[in-house]
């Protein structure tokens, strides 16, 4: 069920809703430059015995752009979502920015979650200077020259990319993502420092990291973990969207995870 939501800023959300009625519920939130399709793997996994969530993170997919975007507000509207939903509680994961966001949701609504899933990401992104550089880049010029080397920082190179046909959609989505929306994002991720405050997280919380990953690399991973008193580290052989590189070994590692909390 494709649905649209109406976050707190009155914009709108692209949501989906799938899998079974009056079950736990899980939500995913997906990177930066893709959409919810990029979780099909993970949503054909879990529907047979979980309600389903994803959604476009704003300024991606089918979601309003909305300018002046920081974490807490992509945070906020995924409070907003369950909300609208009347969901008291989920399971939360999110890869990347998403990340960021499950963060962010662990130290501020600790308790609308049985568990956060924190994937390929990093209480801290990257660098104030790259980000803002980026965000002006792609605001002046577009995404078409991030779209040609896109594949070199998302897949590993022993990774089949071009001939997996939800990578090809990715990378579309990537093509397609507003260029404004990219940006505003960027420049969330530019301010956001959440490097001090996880240590405040208590809620269950999976980190995954990629073995191959040069953007949150498994040193993220483990501070993190290092970090956050209820946390567990998995490692997956893969690069930055490891949900799609090696989607059975992450359902996988995220279903026993979640199984030990039920």
């Amino acid at each position: 069920m494709n649905i649209t939501m109406t976050n707190r800023q009155d914009k709108h959300l692209a949501v989906q809703v799938s899998g079974q009625e009056n079950a736990p519920v899980i939500v995913f939130s997906n990177s930066l430059g893709t959409d919810k399709g990029m979780w099909q793997p993970q949503v054909t996994a879990f529907e047979q015995q979980f309600k389903v969530v994803t959604y476009d993170t704003r300024g991606h997919g089918q979601s309003d752009v909305i300018e002046e975007t920081t974490v807490q507000n992509l945070a906020e509207d995924v409070i907003d979502i369950l909300n609208g939903l009347n969901i008291e509680k989920a399971h939360f994961c999110g890869i990347s920015m998403g990340g960021m966001a499950a963060l962010w949701l662990g130290i501020h609504h600790a308790d609308r979650f049985h568990s956060i899933t924190v994937a390929n990401s990093a209480a801290k992104i990257w660098t104030e200077e790259g980000w803002s550089a980026r965000a002006d880049a792609v605001t002046a010029n577009g995404l078409a020259d991030l779209v040609a080397t896109t594949h070199a920082r998302w897949f590993s190179e022993q990774f089949d990319y071009q001939n997996n046909t939800l990578v090809q959609r990715t990378i579309q989505s990537l093509a397609t993502t507003p260029a404004l929306g990219y940006a505003e994002s960027c420049r969330a991720l530019a301010k956001a420092d959440l490097s001090t405050e996880i240590q405040q997280i208590t809620v269950p919380t999976l980190i995954i990291a990629g073995v191959f990953d040069p953007v949150t690399t498994v040193a993220d991973g483990i501070y993190m973990q290092q970090q956050i008193q209820n946390s567990e580290l998995a490692l997956i052989d893969a690069s930055h969207l490891s949900n799609i590189e090696q989607p059975e070994q992450f359902t996988q590692t995220l279903s026993q995870f979640i199984g030990s909390i039920q």
